[in-house]
């Protein structure tokens, strides 16, 4: 965890579906995407195929939906957190072969044996880590996938990556609590034991004008929020980094984005 931060969605279990509740509009503006890249090695390295149908499980506003969705495929979200999924549905009703259900990654609400990819983006350190495996393993066609992803920050390397970092020291309510919940690469092939077929990394950034990086860091559950006492402190500390590191008016938010696959033997 000294060069990287995994960008969390929930803190436990309990929270896990309303952590974001208030957080749903900068969510969805200032959260990043993923690089192509990574659909791309999916379907040349992993045989994701065309006609393949995605359960998108944990899958917020939509942001790893839509990159499905725009490749073709049908693709169901599951997600517990209702303003969540409610914000997906409004983003993404124009696609004919995309639909939302309210559940879980231990209970999906999905039939058996009705999916070829179980994907998970940004959220799988707050699951029960067998029991989603169970469900996974359910819903899934004999002989296919699942993909875990996120969006790794980087704490170090530029001048604004570090001040960032220290921001966060300062004023997260429970960022290092956050920070501690991630999996290792070792821990992520366990999880997927003798089906797990193989890794990635890839290089992703975000070039953010203010008012961007701070609707970037209001979309984050550990950022204190107007009315409490540390917000307003937050706020005049992230605009001193900004002025002292922008360039031509931004600045950028750099991440390695990680992906495992595998079958559930």
């Amino acid at each position: 965890m000294a060069d990287q931060f995994h960008e969390a969605d929930d803190m436990n279990e309990l929270d896990s579906t309303a952590r974001f509740s208030d957080r749903v509009d900068d969510y969805m503006r200032y959260r990043p995407d993923y690089p192509p890249a990574l659909l791309d090695w999916l379907q040349r390295e992993q045989g994701v195929a065309a006609d393949w149908r995605v359960a998108d499980v944990g899958a917020g506003s939509g942001i790893s939906s839509k990159m499905f969705l725009d490749a073709g495929y049908r693709v169901t979200a599951v997600e517990p957190n209702a303003p969540m999924r409610a914000a997906a549905e409004r983003w993404l009703q124009a696609y004919e072969n995309f639909d939302a259900v309210d559940g879980r990654a231990d209970a999906t609400g999905l039939p058996d044996t009705s999916v070829d990819l179980v994907t998970v983006a940004q959220a799988f350190h707050w699951f029960d880590e067998e029991a989603a495996r169970r469900e996974f393993a359910r819903i899934l066609r004999p002989r296919r996938l699942v993909a875990i992803w996120w969006n790794s920050r980087r704490l170090a390397g530029t001048r604004f990556l570090e001040g960032y970092e220290a921001l966060l020291q300062t004023f997260g309510t429970d960022y290092t609590s956050v920070a501690e919940r991630y999996a290792d690469d070792a821990r992520m092939r366990d999880w997927f034991g003798t089906g797990f077929g193989g890794s990635a990394r890839f290089e992703h950034a975000q070039r953010l004008d203010f008012n961007a990086l701070r609707g970037r860091l209001m979309s984050s559950s550990y950022a204190p929020q107007a009315g409490q006492l540390q917000h307003e402190p937050m706020l005049r500390a992230l605009r001193e980094l900004f002025d002292a590191c922008a360039v031509d008016g931004t600045v950028s938010f750099d991440y390695d984005t990680r992906i495992f696959a595998g079958q559930l033997a």
